[in-house]
This record gives C-alpha cells, structure tokens and sequence, in this order.
C-alpha cells in the first residue's frame, strides 16, 4: 500500500518542498519553519472565528479545521501547516466521553483504571473519521506546494490521560499501573496505539505529507520505563502508517535522556525540546538523524535583539544534523505577538543555507 497518485507527496506539489527535503535529511533552497501550536491561540482571526465553538466542535467542523489551519500559514509564511485538531479527538470519535474543559484541558467522563474499564473501550470505527479526511482535503486544496503535517497523540500521552481522568502533574496513575498491572496498562496503551495510528493514516491518506507523533508526558519517565512499557506501543501506532512512506516526526517535552528510544520505535526525524542544544542531541542520536526545533517559547517575548541571538544559536547548533527544521521547543504561547513569530520567520528565511 501506498498514497494515491494524487496525493500531494505523489504527484510533484511537496515531495521537493523545503519541509520534506530537510525531514529526509536533504539540503531545501530555503530553510524551514514551522511552529507547534501556530494554528490558533495566538491569533485574533482565530479567536474570532472560534467564538462561541467549543475546542472539539471546531476540531470537527471540516471548513473551520481548514481555516484554522491555513490563518497561520497565511500570515507567517510558515513552511507547512499542520493539522489543527486534538490528542483527543480519536477518543471523541470512538465514542468515549471527553471534553476539553477551558482552563484545565482533557477531562473524561469516567477514567479508565481497570482491566474491565479497558476491555469496554469502544472501537474507533474508519468511517467515524470521515470529519477528519474532509478537513484534510479541504486545507490541502488550499496550501498547494506548501506541506500539511498530519499529528496524533503517543499512546502514553492518551493513556496518562485516560487513567487520571483528566491532566496530571506527575502521572502517578499511568506510571503505577505499568507496573502494578502491566497487562492491563498493556491492553489500555495498545488501544490508545490503534486510535492515534487510524487518526494518523485518515490524514496522510487525505492528503498531509508527514506526520507528528506528540508525547507529551512522556517526560515523566526513565529511559527503562520508556523502552518496556511505552515505546512498543508507539511503534506499533506508527505501524498503521508506515507503508504510506510520508516522513514521520516524534516528538516529546523533558525527553532529552529518551531520544535515541524516542527515534527507535522507527521515526525519520525527532523534535528536540527547548532543554537541550541541538548539536547535543545531534552527538546523542549518532549524527544520523534530521532534527526539529528549538527555539526556547519562552523567549519570544524577550527583546528582539535577545530572542534574534537565541534563533541564530539555535540555526548554528542545528547545521551538524544532517537536516534540520526550526521550530519552538514548545508550543506557541496564548499571547505571544503574532508580528514576532513573522519576523522571526524572515529571519530564518534570511539566513544564509
């Protein structure tokens, strides 16, 4: 199986793009950006257009995921867009009762902490994605030669979710029934592994050119934990779109110690945090692997004269990588400027390759 002759990857309009060039370890004619969480919170277009729409509700409405999705790359000049949609979605799509509480985030119904509960799970079933692949379509008829970055959530991060009900701090629950009951925490991360990887392949299929798997929490655990009870899973997501052949990202927050197993449950590139310098991350991943990020978010509200030195380290210590695409090391805060993070974007553009 692959992608259609009339995918985007397929028939000539990204397949050269600067985007997917870097991911695939080449030299693009300019070099790429694009920011976490650009679709949205920051801009007042997009504060407009979701008045009155609840998070998951906008996520679902094909033209305003589009919209969503297209504002920043409109007004940035950003390299790619990337899918504006949640973690959670395949959850909502399945049928689990989920929300997406203002001010807290992911709060479920009930959560899910038992072999039972896990075993009652509903199915995500292909057809309940159809919102997805017309929200898809209709944002790549728009971009035309610039790509759509596909994403879903990694099983550990939906799992944390699941058993805690709703966002956690530490993650005690997730990381007490990995070990207290590993087939049930085995059972609940391999569901949340087929839900991201039929969200993830509804997109590719419709049309985006590369896909991001988020781990979130994934932060929260050591290396031994991460390679036994989390990584299978997440490569067994990524097994639902490999033979798509479209460049697969993975990225974390706190997982400096993590990414060459980040990497090796079969990724093309690996998004690096604000934590730690890319030429670091370069020597620890063996020199082989593109790298993604990391402007610190925190920065893009310090003097310009401070946030253009921090973009300028960052451009020199990702140039050992054998390709690298500039994002934040996070996602873009609610209320940076929407005319820094352009200018920041014609900075990266302007600097010689």
């Amino acid at each position: 199986m692959t992608l259609n002759a009339s995918h985007p990857l397929m028939d000539g309009r990204t397949a050269d793009s600067a985007l997917i060039t870097a991911y695939r370890g080449g030299k693009p004619e300019r070099r790429p950006v694009w920011f976490m969480r650009q679709a949205g919170r920051s801009l007042p277009e997009y504060r407009e257009v979701r008045r009155g729409i609840g998070m998951l509700d906008s996520c679902l409405k094909p033209e305003l995921a589009a919209e969503i999705t297209l504002q920043p790359v409109r007004r940035h000049d950003v390299d790619a867009g990337i899918f504006f949609s949640d973690i959670v979605i395949p959850l909502k799509l399945a049928g689990v009762d989920v929300d997406i509480v203002p001010g807290v985030g992911p709060v479920l119904g009930a959560p899910v902490r038992t072999a039972a509960d896990v075993a009652n799970l509903p199915v995500l079933d292909d057809a309940a994605l159809e919102p997805i692949r017309e929200a898809v379509r209709l944002t790549v008829a728009e971009l035309g030669s610039k790509p759509l970055i596909g994403f879903a959530g990694a099983p550990f991060t939906l799992a944390a979710y699941m058993v805690e009900g709703k966002p956690s701090r530490d993650h005690l629950g997730p990381r007490t029934m990995m070990h207290a009951e590993p087939e049930t925490w085995r059972a609940l991360t391999e569901w949340a592994a087929d839900a991201s990887g039929k969200f993830l392949r509804a997109q590719l299929e419709a049309g985006a050119s590369a896909g991001q798997l988020f781990d979130s929490w994934a932060g929260s655990l050591g290396l031994a934990d991460y390679r036994r009870h989390v990584a299978p899973a997440s490569a067994r997501a990524l097994d639902h779109v490999r033979d798509l052949g479209a460049p697969l990202v993975h990225f974390g927050t706190g997982t400096s110690e993590l990414l060459a197993a980040m990497r090796d449950v079969g990724v093309d590139v690996i998004g690096v945090d604000y934590r730690l310098p890319l030429d670091e991350a370069n020597r620890r991943l063996g020199g082989t692997t593109p790298l993604q990020g990391n402007i610190d978010p925190a920065l893009l509200a310090a003097p310009w004269e401070v946030l253009e030195a921090h973009v300028r380290e960052v451009i020199a210590a990702g140039a050992a990588a054998p390709g690298h695409v500039l994002n934040l090391g996070h996602g873009v805060p609610p209320e940076t400027d929407p005319e820094v993070l352009t200018r920041v974007v014609e900075l990266i553009h302007g600097v010689e390759l």
